[in-house]
């Protein structure tokens, strides 16, 4: 299969290794982050964890001319290098904050894809984060099978997590061994 990269995935993937980030997400999660945001026209879209901006490219390729993507990282050093990137596109909102305090404080729409890639959004302040999830909206995290950098005591977290969503009775959640491991849950509608 024939992938083509988003505009600025090559450039950011190689300031990436340039500062030694490699916490970026992988490109299968990029690839679905675009089909899914594909099929949401009009939408409106939340990444916690901008990092290097590697998702973030892929969230924007999948958008159409009238949807909006809001991106939130508390590192301003990676924001640097991903701003110029998106600086001239419109419809990208990229914000240096602590994502906690900004979802906290959020009271405007809701999403109708919310990618939580930082701990802000999946270890905590999870209930407000799915509270944002508009119906028949999509909750989607990545990170989730073992890795070697993680810390002692994250398998846990993450076991927490994931039990956590399944006893969520307005979400459809499915976990996927895609590449370092996703969860997509899909908001119910009002009528289900």
């Amino acid at each position: 299969m024939n992938i083509i990269l988003p505009k600025s995935y090559t450039a950011l993937q190689l300031s990436s290794k340039t500062i030694g980030f490699s916490m970026g997400s992988k490109q299968p999660e990029g690839e679905l982050l675009k089909a899914l945001i594909t099929a949401k026209p009009k939408g409106h879209f939340l990444e916690l964890g901008t990092g290097m901006g590697l998702s973030l490219s892929w969230m924007v390729d999948g958008m159409d001319k009238e949807s909006k993507l809001i991106s939130i990282d508390n590192d301003q050093n990676l924001l640097n290098e991903v701003i110029p990137h998106f600086k001239d596109d419109h419809r990208v909102s990229i914000l240096h904050e602590d994502a906690s305090k900004w979802l906290q404080n959020y009271t405007d729409e809701g999403f109708d894809l919310v990618f939580a890639d930082a701990w802000p959004g999946k270890f905590s302040d999870l209930s407000k984060t799915l509270s944002l999830v508009n119906p028949g909206g999509i909750y989607m995290v990545d990170d989730l099978l073992p890795q070697s950098n993680w810390p002692e005591g994250h398998q846990k977290k993450v076991n927490d997590f994931l039990t956590f969503m399944e006893s969520q009775p307005q979400f459809i959640t499915t976990q996927l061994t895609l590449s370092t491991g996703v969860l997509l849950a899909v908001k119910k509608p009002l009528s289900h």
